[in-house]
């Protein structure tokens, strides 16, 4: 028998009330279409293993760095995946999946987690999200291995800078000289 207090105020198509879970399902999917809609990549982990405190810690650090973690039923996942068009390995789901999206840098999530995976072993990356397509955990070590976006933008205003200063040092060492030549040249008229 149902109480009331099983099914959302909803009411289906067909007339009758919409279960909570049914809703509850429906507002997860959502969530995780507009939360891959809107990443530049994500990372999928193996979380089977890890402490409470071990999944807090790893979502205090992804946080900071503007990454959101997720831990969601298998099948609500590829329910979304489906929906984008992304083709993936059934046997991907064989274990339980937590999803890391990055809506700013492409390479934080994966460099975050393979560095929280070093110190704790539970954690297993199986493979990731790029540019809507799957990529293996192969793939997400190499993301991991380059700098950040604020690494490389550090680099480009380094690789701007440098030729500059070189010029400036340049230009100002043939004004020194010139400076040098004219003093020399004014103190042998003056001694003349």
């Amino acid at each position: 028998m149902f109480r009331i207090s099983d099914f959302d105020i909803r009411i289906s198509s067909e007339g009758g009330l919409v279960p909570k879970t049914k809703v509850k399902k429906e507002e997860i999917i959502a969530k995780l279409e507009t939360q891959l809609a809107s990443a530049k990549a994500a990372v999928l982990v193996n979380y089977k293993g890890m402490k409470v405190s071990e999944t807090e810690e790893l979502r205090k650090i992804l946080r900071e760095k503007g990454v959101s973690f997720n831990v969601t039923k298998n099948t609500l996942v590829k329910i979304v995946l489906t929906k984008h068009g992304i083709k993936f390995d059934a046997s991907l789901f064989e274990k339980p999946i937590a999803i890391a999206f990055a809506n700013t840098d492409e390479v934080v999530a994966a460099k975050e987690i393979e560095l929280f995976a070093k110190k704790n072993e539970a954690i297993e990356i199986l493979g990731g999200i790029l540019e809507n397509k799957m990529i293996d955990t192969a793939m997400v070590k190499r993301l991991a291995a380059l700098p950040s976006r604020e690494e490389l933008l550090g680099r480009i205003v380094g690789s701007i800078a440098s030729p500059l200063s070189g010029m400036v040092n340049v230009l100002s060492g043939n004004l020194r000289g010139l400076v040098n030549v004219l003093k020399a040249a004014s103190e042998k008229q003056a001694s003349q």
